[in-house]
């Protein structure tokens, strides 16, 4: 049995008239309390999406992970709900924009080729690559690559937004390894991969060290770091889509060593 504890709810009464008495009202007022947290969540996640993709249905996808939230929080032991929902509202409308099948494969072959030229570059230089050297490798202009980092942003968002565990706010960023295996070599794999992960974030530039720490850590929207650095929400998308590119190639490369011995 859960011990109660003292909630961080303002609300509280209106939890237990749902949760212990099943009150549907009650939940419906939950949901209107709540509702903010969907354009909230909604807005940070749009900028950068595709023309095609309607924020309304994100939206909607969103409301479902409200309700979900909703239905499966424990008021009872203490947590902060805005946490828990935000998670899940976020979960909700990645997997509906991954079942809509909203990215072209032409677009995650883009992304993987990108990532794929970051890993041999900078594996063989043992520095962080310009985007020259990445352009002159793939045959393209440097303004070509720029359209691709545009074209690719929404997969590197979401790739990194998606939480890992259920029931907690962890994600891809600060947790990029398999939990399914606890013995203790996957252990050791787990703190290589974690210390892989920190060595990528400091050989970042110094300007996607700050879109990755003022996204992932102070939680600041694309358009709000675009003001506070003073650039345009889309170059602020395209630091972003090229620091988490060098990341994932970084990492993906040490896994490959960790399977191999």
């Amino acid at each position: 049995m859960i011990e109660p504890k003292t909630p961080h709810l303002s609300n509280i009464e209106t939890w237990q008239k749902w949760k212990e008495d099943g009150d549907i009202d009650a939940k419906k007022r939950l949901i209107e309390d709540y509702l903010s947290l969907v354009d909230y969540v909604t807005n940070r996640m749009a900028i950068g999406l595709p023309k095609n993709v309607s924020k309304d249905d994100l939206a909607s996808n969103g409301v479902m992970g409200l309700i979900d939230a909703i239905e499966k929080f424990d008021y009872r032991r203490g947590l902060q709900f805005e946490t828990y929902a935000s998670w899940r509202i976020r979960g909700a409308i990645i997997d509906g924009l991954r079942q809509g099948d909203w990215v072209p494969r032409s677009v995650r072959e883009k992304a993987k080729k990108i990532e794929d030229a970051y890993q041999k570059l900078e594996q063989t230089y043992l520095r962080t690559v310009s985007d020259s050297e990445i352009s002159h490798y793939l045959n393209v202009s440097e303004k070509d690559f720029q359209n691709m980092l545009q074209e690719i942003a929404v997969t590197t968002i979401c790739s990194l937004e998606d939480p890992i565990r259920e029931e907690e706010s962890e994600t891809r960023l600060s947790l990029l390894v398999d939990e399914k295996a606890k013995n203790p070599e996957h252990k050791v794999h787990e703190f290589y991969l974690k210390e892989s992960l920190v060595r990528g974030i400091e050989k970042l530039t110094e300007k996607e060290r700050t879109v990755v720490s003022l996204f992932y850590y102070e939680e600041l929207s694309l358009s709000e770091i675009a003001e506070v650095m003073s650039l345009s929400p889309s170059r602020i998308s395209q630091l972003h889509s090229k620091a988490i590119l060098r990341l994932r190639g970084a990492l993906d490369k040490q896994k490959e060593q960790l399977m191999q011995h």
